[in-house]
């Protein structure tokens, strides 16, 4: 559908929509890093073990390497005695057996000794007299003992593709001499401000009209905490062809752009037509049913997904957070995303809502209770001085205070 002067008008989708059907087919390729720069990385494919882990039957316990049936039937009424034959060491293999009737001291970690199926800990024994021990408890088989291939048997998989590393993935790594693995190339995401009222953040006096671009740093740092590589793409005028033209010189080098402003439909929006004289497939929508955030523009031009922003900055990091994250996460491989950190708390008052749109709201949380933070939608401090943000479904007509909600939590 167009209107008289051409400009074509697409349907609003919601959160839901965006997030399920706009799936750009833009993947990073495979780079290879060191197990010392790879956390928070995303392996590119599954690493797999290739030896036993830990490769040796050990103590998980200071004590007794025994003979589990020499203590069947002892109770501290009724003591088994054991003779003390020998020690292991730390990082030697045992140069003793265990015997019918004999222990061996044992510390935490530590090699299981030939004969020995337990480990008793020393807190259920007792030395009656040099080289013989006394035992109060008795212990199965495989008590106080790691297998050899109890973390991992040859060929099992220990790290999927597809999730970040995290530390302990990278302890596991390295348990399996694994010192690098290839992983998905961060993606690039050019960031592109416009407007003439817009100026950089060094400008040391504004002129009237004019607002430092706030807008970039934070989607920038947004775009590092999903995994992405941010890209500066400069300040975009308001004269015709200058976004498209800014555009077609970021898409070769990008593997996804953001556009900040622009997007709210107005005699001086260029964006959709900018993007959409880019490439196929092109648009997918433009506007999403969310306050705030309405005037927003997905689209896929040769291959690289395109989101337009709306102009307000708390606007533009509400729907990118929802948005535009996991959508960097996606092009650079990570098909397990990690869970935002989240809570419980009491909603404190009455919030409205309007059904078919889904309601962002910003809250502050003090002793288990989520207090709404309003102001007007210009305004970041609504951002900074919040702990977090609860979501009004897009079914629902608002939520009663006192009720039980979950909130993001900002990192």
């Amino acid at each position: 559908m167009a209107d008289a002067a051409g400009r074509e008008f697409f349907t609003t989708r919601t959160v839901g929509e965006a997030l399920a059907g706009f799936r750009p087919r833009r993947r990073t390729g495979p780079e290879t890093v060191a197990l010392r720069d790879a956390l928070r990385r995303v392996p590119a494919g599954p690493v797999t073990a290739p030896n036993a882990l830990p490769g040796f039957a050990r103590s998980t316990v200071d004590g007794y390497a025994v003979r589990a049936a020499d203590t069947y039937g002892v109770s501290e009424g009724l003591p088994g005695y054991l003779t003390v034959t020998g020690a292991v060491h730390m990082g030697a293999e045992p140069d003793v057996a265990v015997t019918p009737g004999a222990a061996v001291t044992m510390p935490t970690g530590g090699v299981i000794p030939p004969g020995a199926d337990a480990v008793v800990m020393v807190e259920y024994t007792a030395g009656v007299m040099p080289g013989t021990i006394e035992v109060v408890r008795p212990v199965a088989p495989g008590e106080g003992v790691v297998r050899a291939d109890e973390d991992a048997k040859p060929g099992d998989e220990i790290i999927a593709a597809g999730r970040p590393l995290r530390p302990q993935d990278l302890g596991m790594l390295a348990a399996a001499g694994v010192t690098s693995l290839p992983v998905c190339r961060k993606p690039v995401v050019a960031i592109l401000s416009t407007g003439d009222e817009v100026v950089p953040p060094e400008t040391a006096e504004l002129r009237p009209g004019q607002v430092r671009d706030a807008t970039a740093s934070a989607l920038a740092a947004l775009v590092a905490d999903a995994g992405g590589e941010p890209a500066y793409g400069g300040i975009v005028t308001d004269d015709p062809g200058a976004l498209e033209k800014a555009l077609r010189a970021a898409l070769p080098a990008s593997d996804m752009i953001v556009i900040s402003a622009g997007s709210s439909v107005g005699v001086r929006d260029e964006t959709a037509n900018a993007v959409g004289r880019l490439g196929g497939p092109g648009i997918w929508c433009h506007g999403l049913a969310i306050k705030p955030g309405k005037p927003t523009l997905l689209a896929e031009c040769e291959g690289v997904p395109v989101i337009g922003l709306p102009g307000n900055p708390r606007s533009a990091l509400v729907v990118f957070r929802l948005i535009g994250m996991p959508l960097v996460r996606l092009v650079g491989g990570c098909t397990v995303p990690p869970p935002d950190p989240s809570m419980r708390a009491t909603l404190a008052r009455d919030l409205a809502s309007a059904t078919g749109r889904l309601d962002v709201v910003q809250v502050r949380v003090t002793g288990g209770v989520a207090e709404p933070v309003f102001g007007l939608s210009a305004l970041l401090s609504v951002l900074t001085e919040a702990d977090g943000y609860i979501v009004i479904p897009e079914e629902a007509t608002g939520l009663d205070g006192g009720s039980e909600v979950t909130v993001i939590l900002y990192g």
